[in-house]
């Protein structure tokens, strides 16, 4: 693998790099149907909370560019919209809501489609009366999505592999998190996945043989960080997640030994959140990788990986990873679940 001969200081041009990658993907037909509203998301979120200003301005640029391409594929929500699709929606309005764009018709359209799913469709359990489902199956290669429980495919009866609960967990807090920030519900609500922050503790020591299940855990965690402080928006103090801070802390170093840009990407600003400065011996091991291992078409991770979402989102957390964040102070996002993290924390 060929790595870019950047040099190692050169951080602000290494994130344009990246960001460039992001968009050329976005701006092929088979990149956008992938990664589309992620990618929108993506720029909408540098451009709303960077420090830089170039930066903000071009992030912001090309997520209107981007978010205009979508409304002209996706005018309305069509009236069988499926779980992923609504969710595309979500993600779009969202980060539109970011950079200050509101249409309530369409987010009226968008409240209506979830309104025909069953909270087991949008988020693969009910947080309201389970913990994160442990025996989700990931969709199969021929494209099904089986229900839960199944070992087999239904249609092509090849094995299937179940997601981690803390993949479930992660993937109802972020979904959950921007619906209600669009002012849609999911049929549950953000604080009833929230809740079962206590019996999802104690996270994986070590990687172990299963080093899918530690990252599933690094992510979940990271997704409490983003969904209380508005993805990147303001600070958070460590003493309202004591456990989750430390988690964070103890696997930088292995995510640097793995060569694991992606969780790394995460790792990092999630640190910067809980007030760690650029000078802290972690974010510089983190960041110093990231410049080191960023390809020659400014993407991370692997070059040759088929998966665009994979390339896409690997690279987007890299960038954040290495940049800084305009913070507007410390605080939650949802002041009322302060006592609740405090009894969390005893």
């Amino acid at each position: 693998m060929t790595k870019a001969r950047e040099p190692i200081a050169s951080r602000e041009t290494s994130i344009k790099r990246g960001l460039d990658f992001i968009y050329r993907i976005a701006g092929k037909p088979e990149g956008f149907d992938s990664y589309g509203s992620l990618s929108i998301c993506c720029f909408a979120l540098v451009g709303a909370t960077s420090l830089d200003a170039s930066l903000r301005q071009l992030a912001r640029s090309r997520a209107h560019k981007l978010a205009q391409r979508w409304s002209r594929r996706h005018p309305v929500v069509p009236p069988d919209a499926g779980p992923d699709l609504v969710l595309d929606f979500v993600l779009v309005r969202y980060a539109l809501i970011r950079l200050g764009v509101r249409d309530v018709a369409l987010t009226e359209q968008i409240r209506n489609a979830a309104k025909r799913l069953a909270v087991q469709d949008l988020l693969g359990f009910n947080p309201d009366s389970e913990p994160p489902a442990n025996d989700l199956p990931y969709p199969c290669d021929c494209g099904l999505k089986n229900q839960r429980g199944r070992t087999f495919c239904k249609q092509c009866r090849r094995r299937l592999e179940f997601q981690s609960r803390y993949r479930v967990w992660m993937r109802a807090l972020a979904s959950t998190y921007i619906s209600e920030r669009c002012g849609i519900f999911f049929g549950a609500s953000y604080l009833d996945v929230l809740k079962w922050l206590p019996a999802m503790r104690p996270y994986p020591v070590g990687a172990g043989e299963n080093v899918e299940l530690l990252r599933d855990a690094i992510y979940a965690v990271t997704h409490i960080v983003y969904t209380l402080n508005d993805y990147s928006t303001y600070r958070l103090s460590p003493r309202c997640l004591p456990r989750e801070f430390a988690f964070l802390r103890a696997n930088v170093g292995s995510a640097c030994e793995r060569k694991d840009p992606e969780v790394l990407g995460e790792l990092l600003d999630s640190l910067k959140a809980f007030g760690l400065r650029a000078s802290h011996p972690l974010i510089m091991r983190g960041t110093g990788y990231l410049l080191a291992e960023q390809n020659d078409d400014g993407s991370w991770g692997d070059p040759v990986e088929e998966n665009i979402r994979t390339r896409c989102h690997t690279t987007w957390t890299a960038i954040d990873g290495l940049r800084t964040y305009a913070w507007r102070g410390e605080r939650l996002i949802r002041p009322e679940v302060k006592s609740i993290l405090e009894q969390w924390a005893r």
